[in-house]
């Protein structure tokens, strides 16, 4: 492990993402996924920003404008998952919730049960090729279960299955040469 001689965090306060309608917002996060909301603010502008306790000591935080540009999937987040997972550069990919191993069957319950849209199994991550696997197995490092939110955005729940060790980064960094 190396020495880190720079900032030092604690760890994430909050995320913050923009939302179309913070009244079905909060009915998602605090009613469907049981994340409290616990703290929200009016802007000067008419918009709202509110937080929702997400576990961990951890918030998720979404602001809402009367006038907001439009939602622009394959660009600022997931299209659609698992047939079209890119978005671009500087977006967010997907949020990842950290759950218990054995919490995983009723988060798929509870989506199912609230009409959510969500893959409908718990996938396995891996080594292997694929980057999935069938079934469990000691090389699965964490178990999902994904899922979007009434914005369209990518949710996951995710639930950790080993430690990780200096074996576990393997690979070289890739990417385009940039020019300065």
């Amino acid at each position: 492990m190396r020495e880190n001689d720079g900032m030092r965090t604690a760890g994430i306060n909050h995320l913050a993402l923009v939302c179309r309608n913070m009244q079905e917002t909060v009915a998602f996060y605090d009613g469907i996924l049981g994340m409290p909301l616990v703290k929200t603010v009016a802007l000067p502008d008419g918009g709202q920003h509110f937080f929702f306790d997400c576990g961990g000591g951890a918030m998720v935080a979404f602001f809402w404008w009367p006038e907001t540009p439009a939602a622009a999937p394959g660009i600022a987040f997931v299209e659609d998952f698992p047939s079209k997972p890119k978005s671009a550069v500087g977006s967010m990919n997907h949020l990842a919730f950290d759950v218990e191993q054995g919490e995983l069957s009723a988060c798929l319950d509870r989506l199912q049960a609230a009409g959510v849209k969500h893959v409908p199994v718990v996938v396995s991550h891996d080594d292997s090729p694929m980057g999935v696997a069938a079934e469990m197995h000691n090389g699965v490092f964490v178990q999902s279960v994904y899922f979007t939110d009434p914005n369209g955005i990518m949710l996951e729940f995710a639930a950790t299955t080993k430690t990780f060790t200096p074996e576990d980064v393997r690979h070289e960094p890739r990417g385009a040469t940039v020019e300065v």
